[in-house]
């Protein structure tokens, strides 16, 4: 397992993130996104679909389960576990997504955890306050499996190194 973490001060260093990461992502990667509502997640999705070359706007999937952005260098479908309470997959095929060969960004990953491949990105965003409107955000990568171990030292060669 492969780790790292840095701490971003506002909403613009966490899309660069993004876009950085959407950068040097490949098909079939599969970033895990877990943090509170209001973290950050879907702003560093707009990140990375930035990098992506992905020019339609993106929304949270909360109510869809999935948003699929087809046009860009790569697809990217943007997931969101979040209504899926105990892990109950009856109502999506998670497996035909994997297949298709996208990037995939999946929030709340928790909920589904033991259904995924074992080969992810897995990046957790706190809050460093209780601020309503704070925007410093503390985010922890880790790597599991060869591909995203690869990843995250691309990463750490980056400004976002910490």
């Amino acid at each position: 397992m492969n780790e790292m973490q840095f701490v971003t001060q506002d909403e613009s260093q966490t899309m660069a993130f993004g876009q950085q990461l959407g950068q040097l992502v490949t098909p079939k990667t599969l970033i895990l996104l877990d943090g509170d509502l209001g973290a950050g997640k879907t702003t560093l999705t707009k990140g990375i679909a930035t990098a992506l070359g992905v020019k339609r706007p993106i929304k949270s999937p909360t109510f869809t389960i999935v948003r699929e952005y087809l046009k860009g260098r790569l697809p990217l479908f943007h997931m969101d576990m979040y209504r899926l309470e105990d892990g109950d997959m009856s109502s999506i095929d998670l497996q035909s997504y994997f297949d298709q060969g996208p990037v995939i960004v999946m929030e709340w990953s928790v909920n589904v955890l033991d259904q995924l491949p074992e080969d992810y990105l897995r990046i957790k965003i706190e809050r460093l306050d209780n601020e309503i409107d704070s925007t410093k955000r503390h985010f922890i990568l880790e790597a599991i499996g060869e591909k995203n171990n690869e990843l995250i030292e691309e990463l750490k060669k980056t400004s976002f190194s910490g």
